[in-house]
């Protein structure tokens, strides 16, 4: 299906059943405002892959009966890779659609300002997707939560991997790797590579630059003449879509080379859009994720937990005819998945309800070991008082990398699927001579 009509399909169908008769249709409804990017750049970064997951999981928990005889309404909304449309429909959705709580959210940039926001009026997010740590850290947030993995953890994954590495792949000690970082320089690109500089340094890595610009730069020239400058090893990329591809563009063109390229989720975990753009040129490409689920071994995971990862496979594949599921698919359907399945029957049943209060206390509560979810960590809250109070204490990303148009996990060892390529082969293009 295309791009136009998925999100037709998404935002033109919201709420609508096609079995809503009968006993079900008298059910109690939940109303959950979903909020994602269905056009502008960050559609095709990821935002439109995890609202599929997201959807999918609905329609699945409504056709199991919904969450202790409620159904799940949802009103899906375009934030159109804009932060003020974002904001407003949000606003809309509380105010006009008077939804219980909002949920999705793709872009750090437009859910650091809605997290404040919906905090400030007391109401409930449920955050999938934006990965920044800046959504949470010292602003003591009561009302909003987020599962996912975020931007310090993002830095730390790709920097901890190259100095494993270093001396087995690059043949070089960790102190003699050349790092550069560069990054979008909004919420969620300058987090990562916060993370990625204090964890370079920590490390006793050598970091030869760090550069931020804008995800909507029309030119990035000057930035890959100056890398070519510092010749570094590795480059760790924070990007969303239209700059990666400018980047690796004018990078061709202008003849940089590198080791190892390791892009942070966002357009780099798009690995169909990348192989469309790039095709070979893709090849081995790092990508730092929380993991693509159907890439884990069921076997690790709770009883469950593999035939939940299948059924979201196969309605991913099923409306698009994509055969790879990029990580955003799994993010987007995990996430609300442990909000429909865990924190909201708990609410209902232990504290009366669905109000925003009620859904903060059934979030605290939330308990689930690693391998309870399909994505392989668990799940706990940081609680009031905490720095990160709201974030998930027990979630970690992985290294994959694209192989001929696969994806395998390289790191942490524990649980890789490949080797990794490091670094890459002469005839690559973009291979370091």
């Amino acid at each position: 299906m295309s791009l136009t009509a998925t999100r037709r399909a998404i935002l033109g169908g919201a709420g609508a059943l096609p079995f809503a008769t009968g006993a079900f249709a008298q059910q109690r409804e939940i109303r959950i405002g979903v909020i994602y990017d269905y056009t502008g750049p960050f559609a095709a970064g990821g935002s439109l892959a995890a609202a599929l997951g997201t959807k999918h999981a609905i329609e699945l928990m409504n056709e199991r009966g919904g969450v202790e005889g409620h159904r799940i309404h949802a009103i899906y909304a375009d934030a159109q890779s804009r932060t003020e449309v974002a904001i407003n429909e949000m606003t809309r959705l509380l105010e006009q659609e008077r939804v219980d709580l909002i949920m999705g959210v793709f872009s750090s940039a437009h859910c650091v300002p809605m997290a404040q926001r919906v905090n400030q009026q007391r109401r409930f997010m449920w955050a999938n997707v934006c990965v920044a740590s800046s959504v949470f850290k010292d602003r003591n947030l009561e009302y909003v939560f987020r599962a996912q993995v975020h931007s310090d953890q993002f830095g730390e994954a790709s920097c901890r991997f190259v100095h494993e590495v270093a001396e087995e792949r690059l043949r070089k000690r960790p102190a003699d790797v050349r790092i550069a970082i560069i990054y979008e320089d909004g919420p969620y690109g300058a987090g990562v590579a916060a993370g990625n500089e204090a964890m370079t340094r920590e490390l006793g890595m050598r970091l030869v630059l760090k550069e931020g610009y804008a995800a909507t730069a029309p030119d990035l020239s000057s930035l890959v003449t100056k890398l070519r400058r510092e010749r570094p090893d590795v480059i760790l990329h924070t990007g969303y879509n239209p700059d990666i591809t400018l980047f690796l563009r004018q990078s061709r063109e202008l003849g940089l080379r590198w080791r190892a390229l390791i892009g942070h989720g966002a357009g780099y975990g798009q690995i169909d859009r990348l192989n469309q753009t790039f095709g070979r040129d893709a090849n081995f490409i790092f990508n730092v994720d929380p993991v693509a689920a159907q890439l884990l071994n069921p076997a690790s995971l709770a009883p469950g937990m593999g035939e939940l990862t299948n059924e979201m496979v196969r309605r991913y594949r099923a409306e698009t005819n994509a055969q790879e599921v990029p990580p955003h698919t799994s993010m987007g359907f995990n996430q609300t998945w442990i909000f429909l399945s865990d924190v909201l029957p708990r609410a209902i049943r232990n504290h009366g309800g669905f109000t925003p209060d009620a859904l903060r206390q059934a979030a605290l509560a939330t308990d689930i070991p690693d391998g309870g979810t399909i994505q392989g960590y668990g799940v706990r809250f940081n609680p009031p008082g905490h720095p990160m109070a709201g974030q998930n204490s027990r979630s970690t990303p992985v290294v994959m990398q694209y192989v001929d148009a696969q994806t395998k996990i390289v790191w942490p060892r524990a649980i890789k699927t490949a080797d990794p390529v490091i670094p890459l082969p002469p005839d690559h293009p973009y291979a370091a001579r």
